[in-house]
């Protein structure tokens, strides 16, 4: 997921860099949305693993 975003990103930098505002802006759109689901499911994964990864008593 991280990768998609960082691609994207990449496509939005070389199309604002040639002039394509439209494809430029859309990308970095998803781009965002692709940043932004990566950081709730890293989170979650973080949280799952503190709640249910307990050592033995």
């Amino acid at each position: 997921m991280l990768r998609w975003a960082l691609i994207l990103f990449v496509v939005a930098i070389i199309a604002a860099l040639c002039g394509f505002t439209g494809i430029a802006g859309a990308a970095a759109g998803i781009a965002r949305i692709f940043f932004f689901i990566f950081l709730v499911l890293f989170i979650f994964s973080v949280f799952a693993h503190i709640v249910f990864n307990k050592p033995p008593k």
